[in-house]
């Protein structure tokens, strides 16, 4: 037979996003024989044996001839399952065997069963993204969980690769929010209410929060109901987070719904499952936690190599790896939460005096955490034990609606403050910028440098307290910073009885 060809468009995952692929086919004259070229990976070198089972299942003509499959640009790394599908119907366009105008206009991705079925690869709201940047349709696998719909998209799914003879797409569900509920509400949460009180204040201002206490003493508890105090994500806010979490795989409702992700890795994760790595390189937790909250309980037990990982996201946002095939970048913008035990045995510091480790011990415990990580995060409270008969006959305390209300009322004063311009965007690092926010009288100025020279402030750690002092002033709803609130700044900064 003549020569014959076809080029299909297709897509893979680098990073975050899904960069175009030409999947061009060669069917030609010589020894049979198919190659796929073009920095395939081994998951779709194995796809030539998907597609030679599938084609068959399907009632359809494997060419007995040599095919040639072409990943262009060639330069660019490929990965994962997700060819199958725009090889098996460029090999089917190229020999007549469905109508080429099905897939001339679409992008096209799916794993493809050896019985013929078609599935949905991971990253679908990357490659829809893809697909409508270029103005195509797509082809592609039904989801199981439903499809996120994207204006001016057209999204078709096939069940079976042999439906594209009539052709036959399937109706998916679109993605439902319904039934999502934020877990666990601080009312349920006896006592802590000053803890309380320094969440909201974290909650109001982006900052990072260390607990500090004993075994059992209500610091993950405070932690896990933290997203119930935050304001929902926005539109632009929940595509980009969805979008993270849709190329590792995972279910987009509740970020679509509104609901900031919470991450809570293992103290046992290494540097790669926390910041991303791997072959090829994959967002971390630290990334899955974008626009959200991460979590590192047992803050202590991680490694200490593995912590100081957090130190560029928490700084830029971002975590950027350098790899021979070039640089991936992944966006980190997240509030880290931590939670520790002041010592191995864990009541270092508890009037009981259960405590038998050496000072030598405890200090030692402390420093696994590291004085650059432990400079970045804002505030650092003490979580103590409450007692018995005070938790059994106690009365709710604060609810999540409650302390809601004052990081809204916080974030939206801080949107329509004149020192910041009233575009509300976080300000900069810069100390004189942070000290011309707080508006400061002369003497409250004095009091503030009269405690920063007391503590002989590093200049992270001064704008740092400026800017924890400029929230709780937010939270009030006051332009002026005034003695009280910076009190209560350097309190969250440096107070408590555990020494770190």
């Amino acid at each position: 037979m003549a020569f014959r060809s076809f080029s299909v468009q297709g897509a893979t995952i680098r990073g975050v996003e899904a960069i175009p692929v030409s999947v061009e086919v060669v069917i030609s004259n010589g020894l049979p024989g198919f190659a796929i070229v073009g920095m395939a990976d081994a998951a779709i070198q194995e796809s030539r044996e998907r597609v030679k089972a599938a084609l068959r299942s399907s009632g359809f003509v494997m060419p007995n001839e040599k095919i040639v499959v072409n990943l262009a640009p060639g330069a660019l790394r490929k990965t994962g399952s997700g060819f199958d599908l725009p090889i098996a119907l460029g090999i089917l366009a190229a020999t007549g065997q469905m109508d080429a105008e099905v897939v001339r206009h679409a992008l096209v991705v799916g794993e493809l069963s050896l019985g013929g079925g078609v599935r949905c690869s991971a990253g679908m709201l990357a490659y829809q993204r893809c697909a409508a940047g270029l103005g195509l349709e797509l082809i592609a696998g039904a989801p199981d969980e439903g499809f996120v719909k994207i204006e001016g998209l057209t999204c078709k799914f096939l069940e079976r690769l042999s439906h594209v003879r009539e052709p036959r797409f399937i109706d998916a569900p679109v993605l439902s929010f319904e039934g999502i509920r934020p877990s666990g509400d601080y009312s349920e949460v006896l006592g802590h209410e000053m803890a309380k009180r320094a969440l909201q204040v974290a909650a109001a201002g982006g900052h990072g929060v260390i607990m500090v206490g004993p075994p059992g003493s209500g610091k993950t508890m405070l932690a896990q109901r933290f997203g119930g105090i935050l304001p929902g994500l926005s539109e632009e806010e929940r595509l980009e987070t969805a979008l993270i979490h849709s190329v590792v795989g995972e279910d987009v409702a509740a970020i679509l719904a509104g609901r900031r992700p919470f991450r809570s890795p293992h103290h046992s994760a290494t540097a790669a499952g926390l910041v991303g790595g791997g072959s090829p390189p994959h967002p971390g937790e630290a990334s899955l936690a974008h626009n959200g909250v991460l979590f590192l309980d047992e803050m202590s037990e991680f490694k200490a190599s593995v912590l100081q990982t957090l130190r560029q996201p928490l700084e830029n946002g971002g975590i950027t790896l350098t790899r021979a095939d070039g640089t991936y970048s992944f966006p980190a913008r997240f509030q880290l939460l931590a939670a520790t035990n002041p010592c191995p045995c864990g009541y270092f510091g508890d009037p009981t005096g259960r405590c038998k480790c050496s000072p030598a011990a405890v200090q030692m415990y402390q420093n696994r955490i590291g004085g650059p990580l432990l400079d970045r995060i804002d505030i650092r409270i003490d979580v103590w034990r409450s007692d018995s008969r005070e938790l059994l006959g106690q009365e709710a305390g604060k609810s999540s609606s409650e302390l809601r209300e004052g990081v809204e009322r916080a974030r939206a004063f801080r949107e329509k403050r004149a020192c910041f311009g009233g575009n509300g965007s976080k300000p900069g690092k810069s100390v004189r910028y942070l000290r011309d926010a707080c508006c400061f009288s002369a003497e409250t100025e004095e009091f503030f440098l009269a405690l920063a020279e007391s503590k002989e402030l590093s200049a992270r750690a001064l704008a740092k307290t400026l800017l924890l002092a400029r929230t709780i002033a937010d939270i009030e709803e006051q332009k002026q910073v005034s003695n009280a609130h910076v009190a209560e700044a350097f309190g969250l900064r440096f107070g408590g009885g555990l020494k770190w």
